[in-house]
């Protein structure tokens, strides 16, 4: 199997939107991933043995992004916490939810494409790189 439908299996068995309804309904992060583990073993296993070490050097640097996007979500997060907290706001709470729902979403939105792409992108330059070297080989 490649390693092009081995990604996109496994990127059809990570959908956002059923992630998120475990999450609002209590899964733990560590639970929805065990379970995508358990799911895509098989998948996983064939993955790790197709990636070359500048793979995994790519991998880790998309984990390092996503990182960074999750303490900017988490910081913007807090700031407007922190706004609310203090007073530093005048909005009330009403006011404020129906302001901020639609750039919310928007910001959300944008976030998740933006991650999305990056990770796409990563992949499309592994299997470039990999069916280069094939080609060259």
């Amino acid at each position: 199997m490649s390693i092009v439908k081995i990604l996109d299996s496994l990127e059809i068995s990570w959908k956002r939107d059923e992630i998120l309804t475990k999450i609002n309904n209590g899964h733990s992060t560590d639970e929805i991933i065990n379970e995508f583990l358990i799911k895509n073993k098989e998948h996983i296993k064939i993955l790790n043995t197709l990636l070359r070490p500048e793979d995994i050097d790519l991998l880790n640097k998309v984990e390092i992004l996503s990182t960074c996007e999750a303490k900017l979500i988490n910081k913007i997060s807090n700031l407007n916490y922190i706004e609310n907290k203090y007073g530093n706001s005048k909005i009330s709470e009403e006011k404020h939810f129906q302001s901020n729902k639609v750039p919310i979403n928007k910001f959300f939105s944008f976030m998740v494409n933006w991650s999305n792409k990056i990770v796409i992108i990563s992949l499309i330059t592994i299997t470039a790189i990999a069916l280069s070297k094939q080609a060259w080989a």
